[in-house]
């Protein structure tokens, strides 16, 4: 089988964490190693950003990365890329017929490239399996007051793909309960796969893991850590976090407590200035370090390193960084949206938070903080229930999905 990825605005060799890149990069990047190595060809499609990545990125048997040349390479910003959907598309066109193949299967990434996709669909008579990772009406119904809300043009492709995708994949029951909701879909086209980890990379590792990790990190031994790790952006909620921690510290100004941020800053006006200014006027820069974006084999020793990961989001759609902690050992303090109560497991690897209250924050980064027992026991805990979650089982569950779609189109035929 040969499967033609479209990951558009962003290629999943980039730098989890920096601009545009993030979980969804991390999700492209896995599943399509996964299912190169289950025997499936893949070539993951996504837009030519600088002229020295070559055409073609051979990552690993059966998985190539082709860049493709639509706009220039440098000034295009990812709202600005719908203009270069002909460009992006005519280019896969040509990388095709050039290489005289033949794909049997589409899957597309976000919503961009899901109307490349569509077109293409239509256009070699295949399937096409769609990923939306975030959606307009979600994120537009749960965003906080300040934050840029999504386009009705972005709405309205989105809805095209619910209507004309023959499958759409998502990470959990509430990504199936939030396209019936907003964009009435029919729930017999939706796939349930949940993501997964790499459970050989995030790891507690040995004893005196935490202690070394935080000696490479500059951080004081006995003090207690809460780590943030992700974009930063207001919709990944590092400002209520920040005002959480003012909240903390405000109660008890002898409190041992460091936080570290490890992001890039996300979005057309996003900067981490903001957020270090913001840490600034709260009078807890002192406590705060920001850490640039790192690969997955450094990230994992943030996670080591932390008494707690906080995921403050407004939404997710599963939340690869609560499972990556989770793995390595260390419990979340998460938002009670998207797919985080599915990826964390309540009152037993670390607890959901109902909205963003930066008070309510505050009651439960002390809970976990003050109760040394109990958070180690998350922590241990946490490994075994992130053990449940394998990029083996996605790919293989995204393979059959595959399958099934090839055998009901023969039927219609």
């Amino acid at each position: 089988m040969r499967v033609a990825m479209i990951s558009m605005h962003t290629s999943p060799l980039s730098q989890p964490g920096l601009g545009d890149a993030g979980g969804m990069n991390v999700y492209v990047l896995n599943t399509a190693r996964h299912l190169a190595r289950q025997g499936v060809e893949v070539d993951v499609f996504t837009r030519a950003t600088r002229p020295s990545q070559g055409e073609v990125v051979a990552v690993e048997k059966n998985l190539r990365v082709v860049n493709i040349e639509a706009g220039p390479f440098d000034g295009l910003s990812k709202e600005e890329l719908p203009t270069q959907l002909a460009a992006f598309a005519r280019g896969m066109v040509a990388f095709n017929k050039k290489e005289h193949g033949e794909y049997d299967i589409i899957h597309s990434h976000y919503w961009l490239s899901g109307q490349v996709g569509w077109l293409l669909s239509e256009l070699w008579e295949i399937p096409l399996i769609h990923t939306a990772h975030t959606l307009a009406s979600v994120k537009n119904h749960h965003r906080s007051e300040t934050d840029t809300p999504e386009s009705e043009a972005r709405r309205i492709c989105e809805q095209q793909l619910v209507d004309n995708a023959n499958v759409l994949v998502v990470n959990t029951a509430e990504e199936t309960r939030d396209l019936v909701r907003h964009y009435d879909a029919d729930a017999s086209k939706i796939a349930v796969v949940a993501p997964g980890t790499d459970t050989t990379l995030f790891t507690p590792g040995t004893a005196r893991n935490t202690e070394m990790s935080r000696r490479c990190l500059g951080i004081p031994l006995h003090a207690k850590v809460v780590a943030f790790v992700g974009r930063l952006q207001q919709f990944k909620g590092p400002q209520v976090l920040l005002e959480a921690v003012a909240a903390l510290l405000a109660r008890d100004p002898e409190r041992n407590l460091r936080v570290i941020f490890c992001g890039g800053a996300s979005g057309s006006s996003a900067t981490t200035d903001q957020y270090h200014d913001m840490a600034r006027k709260l009078g807890i820069s002192h406590r705060v370090r920001f850490l640039e974006p790192r690969p997955p084999q450094e990230l994992v020793s943030i996670y080591q390193a932390a008494d707690i990961v906080a995921v403050p989001s407004y939404n997710e759609s599963f939340g690869l960084v609560a499972i990556e902690a989770q793995a390595s050992g260390t419990p979340v303090i998460a938002a009670r949206v998207g797919g985080l109560p599915v990826a964390i497991a309540e009152g037993e690897t670390g607890l959901l938070v109902d909205g963003h209250d930066p008070n309510d924050w505050a009651d439960a980064l002390a809970q976990l903080l003050d109760d040394d027992d109990s958070r180690i026991r998350m922590g241990q805990d946490a490994v075994a229930h992130a053990s449940n979650f394998s990029w083996e089982a996605t790919a293989a569950k995204l393979a059959e999905i595959y399958s099934d779609a090839l055998t009901a189109q023969a039927e219609e035929r």
